[in-house]
């Protein structure tokens, strides 16, 4: 089962419009407070796709509804804001691993970002983020790229903010859900990947950017995770065929 996530409802529905929920084994909805999954099909995958709110902490308490629910790998789509100085905004990331950038227990001697007991960072499952990059090269007119992605409970919207996260983590883009949603697939041993199309530049214009240009990188993230599942739906009928 392919758990999919993203923040807001303009990030899954296009998804959620596409679903195919003839023929299920049970509900096509199942709610949890504040959440609902939505069950049903995506060129032939089983899949459970949300919306998980906006912020760490609702994205990790929909991650853990998606995955007592029998998500098995959870992909987190939607924008972000660029801090790579190269990023543009349309543009694609796939995520090589997420930090929380808002973690600060230095004054104890631990690096900045790093939760005590837990690792700096959470590195995205090796074969999800090669689908992901795949799938993402085929949008049109769009550069791709993997990298960091770091989060806080804090829009980004000032270039010395930017400059930092570039400098500090080698960030190539910031949010505010990506690395709570590894946190939590991580604990569990479940893999995961966060996608986010660049919305805006995280400097002084994102408050205008990221209104005008959020209908064009929707429907971009949910290309990435169409193509996506249309390779692990092309895998499981090779799979049964053998």
């Amino acid at each position: 089962m392919l758990g999919i996530i993203g923040a807001m409802n303009e990030e899954v529905e296009l998804l959620l419009a596409d679903l195919d929920t003839r023929g299920l084994d049970g509900p096509a909805q199942l709610s949890f407070p504040g959440v609902t999954l939505h069950r049903g099909r995506l060129d032939g995958v089983d899949v459970l796709v949300t919306v998980g709110g906006i912020g760490k902490v609702n994205a990790a308490m929909t991650t853990t509804y998606l995955l007592v629910s029998g998500a098995s790998r959870v992909v987190f789509t939607g924008v972000a804001g660029g801090v790579h100085p190269q990023l543009r905004v349309g543009d694609i990331v796939v995520s090589t691993d997420c930090v929380q950038h808002d973690v600060d227990v230095t004054p104890l001697g631990y690096p900045l970002g790093e939760i005590p007991g837990e690792t700096l960072a959470w590195p995205a499952d090796g074969t999800l983020q090669a689908l992901a990059l795949e799938a993402a090269h085929e949008v049109p007119d769009v550069n791709v790229t993997g990298g960091r992605v770091v989060s806080g409970d804090v829009f980004v919207a000032s270039p010395d903010k930017v400059r930092w996260l570039w400098e500090t983590f080698g960030a190539a883009c910031a949010e505010m859900e990506g690395a709570a949603v590894a946190q939590v697939c991580a604990r569990h041993g479940v893999p995961f990947v966060v996608i986010r199309s660049v919305s805006d530049t995280a400097d002084g214009g994102a408050n205008v950017d990221y209104r005008e240009f959020m209908p064009r990188v929707a429907r971009h993230a949910k290309q990435v995770v169409r193509g996506m599942t249309r390779r692990i739906g092309a895998a499981q009928a090779e799979d049964r065929e053998a």
